[in-house]
Order: structure tokens, then C-alpha cells, then sequence
């Protein structure tokens, strides 16, 4: 029988190709190849050199065979043709995710931009982020502050001249001026001893923090509001008339003659000095008052829009950190999108190659070495030891030609030749 006849494969009454052969066919090669190898062992008187090119011929034929055998081609290579196709569907959903996260990048870049525009806009309509604030409250501001400032100070200079005058000073002339702005009131409230200059040096600032309060209280809703600011207004009231009540009595006790009656409220409520220390104090208090409630609203609307500002650009600094994750995501599916389509395409070549079933061609090889050790055993006449020599580097000829062509490894049952 021919070589190539070995692997011929019947055919049904549709003339097509039958996917495997059945155990008696293989059964049929088997015994085969044990005749071919003992006829040509006998032909050949066993000769290595021979054998070795008898190998290649059977090894030849039977990948031949085997590509020539697509049913059973195609039964051997399923396994590869199911991993392709959940590779394939891993491809997919790693492209959907892929796609999902440069949606993500994308609207955060828009997003991004959107929010630097908002920054630059709120200052010029800050209304339309819901900004309730001027759209340029800055010049009013800085003119409320530099009224505030002199104002400021001439609080300072008058409620530390007239505490000074009202608790400690002793008078020396009747002039109004010099008892309510004395240019040494500070200094001689420290020489004096320096809790008494605390004490005239901080009572300005109890005005200021009254003024502070009613500015806070302004703030509140409801009958209450008002009649808090009203109690207020009236304790600073009295607490002005107090020091214009005590430097008056000074002045008149100053003034008094023997037959003069003591000072009461009904006199100071009849002396012209008395109500300008009040006006010179209260009235200048309650100008204050109001520059510095109305600066401090005109510094609210800028502190709203800084506010907002401040967000929008912690707002941007999120969104940039996300938007690095969401890049490191598109990266990572990126990568294992390579990897699989690299995957995708080796099989691919494989699907395209043969695989060469070593198993089964193991098994032919050992009947044909069978048959050719048989003939040399039974067929050729040599003495023992000769024919053990022959024997030996037959065997030996075997060994090193499955090494050659990788057929050795028993972990593997299939020998893939990819086709790129």
C-alpha cells in the first residue's frame, strides 16, 4: 500500500468528506504502518540512514493527510475557534467601556471649559449663576471704606479724649474743646497708670462692636429685628449722654459759684455743651453706623462672587483629577484592548495553519519503528551482537529525529503550525 493511501478517507453517498475516522480504520493504518515498516526494513537490511529518511517520508505524508483532512482539521481546532469568539465578545465590551469612558473625558474637558467661562461671566452678570450681588460693587466699596477710615479715627480720638475727660481728668478751664478733645488724652491715661489707659483706649471699640452688632442684626427678619435695634441705639444713646452728663458736671462743678445749685439733668439738659458732646459722639457713631453697614453689604456682594469664584476653581480642580482617572481608564482599556485583538490574531493564524495531531502520529511512527525492529530481528541474518548494534543506533536514529522535529514533549497533545 502507497503512503498517501494510509490516510484516505471514505466518502458518503453526498460525496462528502466523513469528519473522523472510525476505530477500525485506524486499527487498519496502525497494522499498516507495522507492514510498511517491516518490508522496508528487510528491503533495506535495517539500515539507520534509511530509517531516517523513512521517517521523514512517513512524517511528510501524514501532515499532508492532515491538511488535506478539514473535517477533522476543523473538529481539532473548535477549542480555538470558541476562545476566538469570547475574546472577541471580551473585545467588545472592552471597546464599550472604552467608549464610555472617552464620553467621560469628553464631557468633563467640556465641562472643564464651561466652568472657566462661568468664572470669567459672573463678574459681569452674576445673576445669571444665581449670584445675588452688583455686577460692579467694587468702586462702591472702596469709597464706603475710605469714608469709614477718617470717620474711624475720629471715633478713636473723640471716645478716648471724652472717656479720658469724663472718668479721669481734672479740669483746669471751662473750654468745651479742651475737655473733649484733648491732644494728651492718651499719654496721660497710660502715665497715669496703664489699666487706666486700657480702659480709655478700648472704649471706642465697645462703640464699634455696637455699630458691628446692628449691622448683624440687620440681617434678621421679623418685628424682632427692630426692636433689638432699637434697644441698641438706645443703650449707646445713654451711654453717650452718660459722658456728656459726667464732663458737663465737670465743667459746671468747674464754673459754680457758692450760691450755685448742684448739678442735676434738668441743667444739663438746659446747656448747649451737653448736646454737642452728644451729637459730636451718638450722631457722628451713627454715621459710622451706616457707612459701615452699607461697606459691608458692597463687601458681601464681592464676597459672593469670590465665594462662587473660589468654587468654580475647586470645582475645576475635581474635575482635572477626574479627568486624569478617567485617562488612566481609557489607557487601561486601551492596553487590554491590544492585548486581546493580539490574542484575536494569533488564533487567527493558528485557525489558519493545521494542527498536527502528535499523539496519533506518535502512535503510526512506533508501528512503523516496530515493523523495521521486527524485520531486522526476524528478516536479517547477523550475528547478536550486531544486530543489538543496529537495533541500537536504529533507535537512536528514532530519538533524535522526534527531538528534531519537537515531536518529544508528552504534555502536549496537538502541534499547531500557525499560518501568518
Amino acid at each position: 500500500m502507497e503512503m498517501k493511501d494510509l490516510f484516505s478517507l471514505r466518502k458518503n453517498s453526498s460525496t462528502r468528506v466523513t469528519p473522523t475516522l472510525d476505530e477500525e480504520d485506524r486499527e487498519q493504518i496502525r497494522i499498516t504502518y507495522y507492514q510498511s515498516g517491516f518490508a522496508a526494513s528487510a528491503k533495506a537490511s535495517g539500515k539507520p540512514i534509511v530509517l531516517q529518511a523513512c521517517f521523514q517520508n512517513l512524517f511528510s505524508s501524514f501532515e499532508d493527510q492532515c491538511r488535506r483532512q478539514k473535517a477533522e482539521q476543523e473538529k481539532l481546532k473548535q477549542p480555538y475557534f470558541e476562545e476566538q469568539e469570547r475574546l472577541r465578545t471580551e473585545l467588545k465590551k472592552l471597546e464599550t467601556g472604552k467608549e464610555i469612558y472617552e464620553k467621560k473625558e469628553s464631557d468633563t474637558a467640556e465641562a472643564i471649559e464651561r466652568t472657566k467661562k462661568e468664572i470669567v461671566d459672573v463678574k459681569y452678570d452674576p445673576e445669571k449663576f444665581g449670584v445675588d450681588a452688583d455686577k460692579r460693587p467694587k468702586a462702591q466699596f472702596y469709597i464706603g471704606l475710605g469714608v469709614l477710615l477718617p470717620i474711624t479715627l475720629y471715633l478713636l480720638v473723640f471716645y478716648v479724649s471724652a472717656s479720658y475727660s469724663a472718668f479721669f481728668k481734672e479740669f483746669s478751664n471751662d473750654v468745651l474743646t479742651a475737655a473733649i478733645f484733648d491732644k494728651d488724652a492718651f499719654t496721660n491715661a497710660f502715665n497715669d497708670s496703664p489699666l487706666e489707659g486700657i480702659l480709655v483706649t478700648t472704649i471706642p471699640f465697645v462703640f464699634m462692636g455696637l455699630g458691628y452688632i446692628i449691622h448683624m442684626m440687620q440681617k434678621e427678619k421679623g418685628f424682632q429685628k427692630f426692636l433689638k435695634l432699637g434697644v441698641l441705639l438706645i443703650i449707646t444713646f445713654i451711654f453717650d449722654a452718660l459722658l456728656a452728663y459726667q464732663i458737663e458736671k465737670k465743667i459746671y462743678d468747674f464754673n459754680r459759684t457758692p450760691n450755685s445749685e448742684d448739678f442735676s439733668l434738668q441743667i444739663a439738659f438746659t446747656e448747649a455743651e451737653f448736646w454737642v458732646i452728644i451729637f459730636a459722639g451718638f450722631v457722628v457713631y451713627l454715621i459710622w453706623g451706616l457707612v459701615f453697614d452699607f461697606i459691608m453689604k458692597e463687601y458681601e456682594n464681592i464676597d459672593k462672587i469670590t465665594v462662587f469664584i473660589k468654587n468654580k476653581k475647586d470645582e475645576i480642580k475635581n474635575l482635572k483629577n477626574s479627568k486624569e482617572v478617567i485617562a488612566e481608564k481609557i489607557e487601561e482599556f486601551q492596553h487590554k484592548i491590544t492585548e486581546v485583538k493580539g490574542k484575536i490574531s494569533e488564533i487567527q493564524s493558528k485557525i489558519n495553519g493545521f494542527i498536527f495531531p502528535i499523539k496519533e502520529y506518535l502512535l503510526y511512527h512506533s508501528q512503523y519503528k516496530e515493523g523495521w525492529f521486527q524485520a531486522i530481528s526476524t528478516e536479517i541474518a547477523l550475528p547478536g551482537k550486531q544486530k543489538n548494534d543496529l537495533l541500537e543506533e536504529c533507535e537512536k536514529v528514532s530519538t533524535e529525529y522526534l527531538e528534531k522535529m519537537n515531536l518529544t514533549d508528552p504534555d502536549f497533545q496537538n502541534l499547531v503550525y500557525s499560518k501568518n
